[in-house]
């Protein structure tokens, strides 16, 4: 899964979210999974969690790291998903004063059914709760040459939704600029750094599973192509990350960036 290690060593991987202060409150990227997740389990599904062994602490949910922070779940005004799998909005009910930003074909067929989902894809007790909802379809700016760009807002031109389907059909990224460059949070566009080499590669079991995941695989195929490509033209100005790579998140934590507006690290691990 990692590539490396014995085959039956404990793989890692992450739920990499991004906290930012804007002008219009804190907004975040991703949830990881949610303290509702963790109080039932059983919702993830006991297929999900037997294969994944997520790391049920709360201490590692999205909101209690936010009231580490010395914050209130409260004062996130935004949340911005990549997509509305159960590892990524699973904290949605833990922000109930947020708007919760999505892309419309993603929210058409997780919530609406339209057209109706793989059996199990998606856990709907993750948004029983009614939230407010804000909707971003395919109507948009460029940006490095991707289409159908939406900014959050007239106050926060600088934190764009990307589209970027495949994984699934409104999955999108979330690009962040500072300064003059960028920081992309590629959701699940790809799942292995290696993906974004000139010469790309994937450990075997990683790819299986990133296979068995693909609602569209010509189109993720295809929109992680550009990701590299954008990598390769663009990496001095533009810095991708996924959500799952430990890597691509300790490299990134790493770093000396201080965004405009400042952006801090969330971590949930599972294995």
């Amino acid at each position: 899964m990692n590539g490396s290690g014995s085959l039956f060593q404990r793989a890692r991987l992450v739920c990499h979210c991004l906290l930012m202060e804007t002008n219009d409150g804190l907004a975040l990227v991703d949830t990881g999974i949610g303290l509702g997740d963790i109080a039932l389990p059983e919702r993830l599904g006991r297929r999900w969690v037997r294969q994944t062994a997520p790391k049920l602490d709360p201490a590692e949910t999205a909101a209690e790291q936010v009231r580490a922070l010395g914050y209130s779940p409260n004062d996130v005004c935004h949340v911005l998903l990549t997509h509305l799998d159960r590892d990524h909005a699973g904290g949605v009910p833990d922000f109930p004063h947020a708007a919760i930003h999505v892309h419309r074909a993603e929210y058409d067929i997780a919530v609406l059914r339209k057209p109706a989902p793989p059996e199990g894809r998606y856990v709907t007790g993750q948004w029983s709760h009614g939230p407010r909802w804000q909707f971003y379809g395919e109507a948009g700016e460029d940006w490095f040459g991707f289409k159908g760009v939406r900014a959050l807002g007239d106050k926060e031109a600088d934190i764009l939704m990307i589209p970027l389907a495949g994984h699934t059909l409104g999955h999108c990224g979330i690009a962040v600029r500072s300064g003059d460059t960028w920081l992309l949070h590629a959701g699940d566009s790809y799942f292995h750094h290696g993906q974004l080499d000139a010469s790309p590669r994937v450990p075997l079991m990683l790819g299986y599973f990133q296979r068995r995941g693909d609602m569209d695989r010509a189109m993720r195929i295809a929109n992680q192509a550009r990701l590299r490509a954008l990598k390769r033209d663009h990496g001095d100005c533009v810095t991708i990350v996924n959500s799952h790579d430990p890597a691509d998140y300790e490299r990134c934590r790493c770093r000396s960036m201080n965004p405009e507006p400042s952006a801090r690290r969330l971590d949930s691990r599972s294995a």
